[in-house]
């Protein structure tokens, strides 16, 4: 999603609106002034940010129309960080922006198929999904471990 977007989503009979992470920055304002009731909605309602890293595979790809169809996906997709890909597998990471980590998880569970078309994206299955807040992702990195930041940002071979 965008900067400054905003989207609905359903599910389970229920709606749930989304918003910008500008929203974060009214919530610490609001904190820091410790008037919490004035957003109306307890941080658990507040959408947060989640790093996402979604590995796909399946047949053989040509290699230049792998790497021409994540670049759109990275176009379409604006919080794409990186993707790395090889003839019969791909990693994308990115941030995703969601209430919890099941909107986010639902979210990159789509993402392949619903740019499959859009993108021209192999039609490879989702083979691995790991979510987690961006405290645990920065907690990983400060401490040594987990997937290095990425850089550079944008789509490179294994």
């Amino acid at each position: 999603m965008r900067p400054g977007a905003a989207a609905t989503r359903g599910g389970a009979g229920e709606e749930r609106a989304l918003t910008s992470v500008a929203a974060g920055d009214r919530y610490r304002a609001a904190e820091a002034d410790g008037d919490e009731g004035a957003l109306g909605a307890g941080p658990e309602d507040l959408p947060r940010l989640w790093h996402v890293t979604l590995s796909v595979s399946g047949a053989d790809a040509d290699l230049k129309e792998l790497r021409r169809a994540l670049e759109q996906l990275a176009h379409d997709h604006p919080f794409l960080l990186t993707s790395r890909y090889a003839a019969d597998h791909a990693e994308i990471r990115y941030w995703e922006e969601a209430r919890d980590l099941h909107d986010a998880a639902a979210v990159a569970l789509r993402l392949w198929g619903e740019h499959r078309q859009t993108a021209g994206l192999p039609a490879w299955e989702i083979v691995g999904l790991e979510v987690v807040d961006r405290q645990t992702y920065h907690q990983r990195i400060a401490e040594g471990y987990g997937p290095a930041p990425a850089a550079p940002v944008g789509v490179h071979p294994f």
